[in-house]
């Protein structure tokens, strides 16, 4: 019932408003004035009686105002003023909506009000919501960022712009000539003035081509500096996270991002911007050139513009929209692919070689369903553009015959005027088609810039760097879960030090938080409670590279990389000497396997160490370790690649720096048994700690331990 009185209300109001305004127009007719000066001022005059008079019926029917009543009432009460004051400014002859006002023009100038307004809601839409003003806002600051960022290349930037306004003002008068030359063969021929014409056609061809090349190269050259900057600057902060981020977000994700969306964001301002200058300029002038062979086709003409844009902008957000999917897919895609390829091991001894086949198909199946969808939209859009453009056109050749036939126009005009206009309704379909792009360009850029602004919650801004340490660790009171399962505590009010010159075991069954206290240590993530002490200094008070260098780690899996046996050893150290890379090599007992090999320490050892045994990647990550000469040495279950004679000369090399704080994670009983002491750890706390004898001599959990690995 409420929504039937306002339906009446309405319906009240705009019949109110009709009738008062037909009447407001009708009346300003008949005021008859034979001065130019005195018809404006009649004009305006009545404008703005009419947006009064409407303002107040709306405002005492409806109650309230809002956007696009205004829009429509602005325009519609000021659209024939504007129409008459152009037509008497620029043309110095009457309008037909001034002495002799009528219906018909009425009727035009509402039908025109309300399509203006309606495409101005279409396009640019108000948004009350705050989710959408910010959408708005965040855009607008994200192409200017990306904009600030190609400030190195401001000179190539500026240099394809003078280049791109000679091309555009060269090809705007290739038609004008050709309608020229077409005139003087169609009339009395006349040999100067075609030579003329035809050497000025082959000017400005010759010079828009060779602008455009430099254009072209200089906006190429600008745009391959920016992405190679923007990638490297997108690799730094990637590499400054923590390790949680990288457990949270997956490797196709992120390599799409480097990949394909750093790409489309070099896209945003040097494609992008490049082609919406240069077909802005060229319109603007090929539009005033038209004005000068016939206006009233140019008006006829633009016309077509705000059908184009109303389609254009229906095509941009669906398609859009199909984009951003697309993105998503092929990132999935990336990462399956990713997943195989890393873990192909796996893969090969489980036989689901064609699991992961199908399953790799299925995101591709994805990916080509939305492409499907992609280009039946733009299949859509481009019919209704093109029969939008067919339409204007055959407007236009029978208008432009009835000019010919009175003598507005002449033939090469009428030919001059089709080019440009071929031109111009290209143009503008570009500059509605250009600021969809522009927007999903810079979509791309907000997924990068997501990641360039994130903070690593595991801070490395300590610049504590002491000449001298001693090694001494302490854990007091910690709490920790992993970021991805915060629910599950690992450890709980867990306290334990290490003492310099000594090594510590961590002994107990897997998942009692063993691996954490070494991930902790070396701060791959930040406990939610208490703290780790080096020196009696908090661990985030140390500079990032400073700690890096005195806590060294070991695992079980060793991860080597692309490059020499060198590289591999000095990996991270600038200014390593071949001298401190050997001497490392030999406390691992590695040298002399290294110097066995093809080009000793110069080999290749393959991507991830593939070229050697992982007894030999296990003694190179040990050199790794020793060459930095660490006040904390961490080994986390390395002998169990170890033959026995490898483990007992890494234990000599060991024993041979007595101020390394060693912490040791190994289930074998002569790596434990040699400890200073051995530590039990169960439920993410301390359980049980003292020397071998000690701990034997309790009969606890660790002499339950080590009965089990007898057994074994």
């Amino acid at each position: 019932m409420a929504d039937f009185r306002q339906l009446i209300r309405t319906a009240a109001s705009l019949i109110v408003a009709v009738c008062v305004d037909l009447s407001l127009f009708h009346s300003s007719g008949l005021l008859v004035t034979h001065s130019v000066p005195g018809q404006l001022a009649r004009l305006w005059l009545s404008a703005a009686v009419r947006c009064s008079a409407l303002a107040a019926v709306c405002l005492l029917t409806a109650g309230r105002w809002k956007p696009l009543l205004l829009r429509v009432t602005a325009a519609h009460g000021l659209l024939p003023a504007v129409f008459e004051t152009g037509t008497v400014a620029l043309y110095r002859e009457d309008g037909r909506c001034g002495r002799m006002a009528g219906t018909r023009c009425w009727l035009l100038c509402a039908a025109a009000s309300v399509a203006a307004a309606l495409f101005w809601e279409i396009t640019v839409p108000d948004s009350d919501d705050t989710a959408g003003k910010e959408s708005k806002h965040k855009s607008r600051v994200l192409f200017m960022r990306v904009f600030r960022l190609l400030r190195p290349d401001y000179p190539l930037l500026l240099g394809g712009l003078v280049f791109l306004s000679l091309a555009v003002l060269c090809e705007m008068f290739i038609p004008f000539y050709t309608g020229r030359v077409i005139d003087i063969l169609g009339g009395q021929y006349q040999q100067s003035e075609f030579t003329s014409a035809l050497l000025f056609m082959g000017l400005y061809s010759v010079g828009s081509s060779v602008s455009a090349g430099c254009r072209g190269g200089l906006l190429l050259c600008a745009i391959s500096s920016y992405t190679c900057r923007i990638k490297v600057k997108l690799f730094g902060a990637l590499t400054k996270q923590e390790v949680g981020f990288f457990e949270a977000i997956k490797t196709g994700e992120i390599t799409s991002r480097l990949s394909k969306d750093t790409t489309l964001m070099a896209k945003t301002v040097g494609l992008n911007v490049n082609v919406l200058l240069r077909t802005f300029i060229k319109t603007v002038g090929m539009i005033s050139l038209m004005m000068n062979l016939s206006w009233k086709l140019t008006l006829l003409v633009l016309m077509e513009t705000p059908i184009t844009g109303l389609i254009q902008n229906l095509y941009d957000t669906y398609y859009q929209r199909l984009c951003r999917a697309m993105q998503d897919s092929m990132a999935l895609a990336n990462e399956s692919a990713s997943e195989v390829v890393s873990s192909i091991r796996v893969v090969r001894s489980f036989k689901s070689e064609k699991h992961e086949a199908r399953r790799y198909d299925e995101r591709l199946l994805d990916i080509h369903n939305l492409k499907t969808r992609r280009d039946i939209v733009r299949a859509i859009y481009l019919l209704a553009r093109r029969l939008t453009g067919l339409g204007m056109q055959v407007f236009m050749l029978y208008y432009g015959r009835l000019f010919i036939q009175s003598g507005q126009m002449t033939t090469g005009n009428l030919i001059s005027f089709i080019l440009y206009q071929s031109n111009v309704g290209a143009n503008i379909r570009t500059l509605t088609y250009i600021f969809g792009d522009m927007l999903n360009s810079v979509g791309a850029a907000g997924k990068v810039f997501e990641y360039l602004d994130r903070k690593p919650q595991v801070s490395a801004d300590g610049h504590l760097k002491p000449d001298q340490l001693t090694g001494n660790v302490k854990f007091n009171c910690l709490n920790f879960a992993y970021p991805a399962n915060p629910s599950k505590t690992v450890l709980k009010d867990f306290s334990l030090e290490l003492k310099p010159g000594q090594m510590t075991a961590l002994v107990g069954s897997s998942g009692g938080g063993k691996s954490t206290c070494v991930s902790l240590l070396e701060r791959f993530y930040e406990p939610q409670d208490g703290e780790i002490l080096l020196d009696n200094e908090p661990l985030k008070s140390y500079d990032h590279h400073y700690l890096h260098k005195k806590v060294a780690v070991v695992s079980q899996d060793p991860v080597l990389f692309s490059g020499s046996v060198r590289d591999n050893i000095a990996y991270g150290l600038a200014e390593c000497t071949l001298d401190e890379i050997q001497d490392a090599a030999r406390k691992a007992n590695a040298h002399d396997f290294i110097m066995q090999l093809e080009k000793g320490y110069d080999t290749e050892v393959g991507e991830g160490g593939g070229q050697l045994s992982k007894s030999e990647k296990q003694r190179i990550a040990i050199a790794r370790a020793l060459v930095r000469q660490p006040n904390v040495l961490i080994l986390d279950e390395i002998t169990s690649s170890l033959d026995t004679e490898s483990e007992n000369k890494v234990q000599q090399a060991l024993a041979s720096c007595p101020n390394i704080t060693l912490l040791v994670i190994a289930h074998r009983l002569k790596t434990i048994e040699k400890a200073d002491q051995i530590v039990v750890i169960s439920g993410g706390k301390v359980e049980e700690r003292g020397t071998h004898q000690k701990l034997m001599d309790m009969k606890g959990s660790y002499y339950k331990l080590v009965e089990k690995l007898f057994d074994e």
